[in-house]
């Protein structure tokens, strides 16, 4: 009797990635997980600072902001280059290195955005 694999197939080389769920290549899947969505929200990109969990150091997060993920992706990496500095993406909120909030929120509001600023 053949054991059955405890995990999923999730690469294939004739296909590229395969999602989990439903065991289509990712480019012909349907299902829902493999889909990225838009962050839901008020309809406020929020800017603000934090340091919780960064030993001190000060991160500005932006959130809120209504675009998919590959959009996202590439919002994030142009507003890393604005401020030269780096960042990252996480759960559909982009961190920046540093605190540049002002000129952050100045160039969201240049793309039509109601930007506000949270936090302190």
């Amino acid at each position: 009797m053949m054991k059955k694999p405890s995990s999923p197939l999730v690469y294939s080389c004739a296909t590229g990635r395969i999602c989990p769920a439903c065991s289509k290549p990712v480019a012909d899947c349907g299902c829902r997980r493999s889909t990225p969505t838009a962050p839901k929200g008020d309809g406020l990109v929020r800017v603000g600072r934090e340091t919780k969990g960064r030993k001190g150091k000060g991160v500005t997060v932006i959130s809120g902001v209504p675009l998919p993920i590959e959009e996202l992706k590439a919002l994030a990496r142009e507003l890393k280059q604005k401020c030269g500095t780096g960042g990252t993406l996480k759960d559909g909120i982009i961190e920046i290195q540093g605190d540049h909030r002002d000129s952050l929120i100045e160039l969201l509001k240049s793309r039509g955005w109601a930007v506000k600023r949270s936090g302190g």
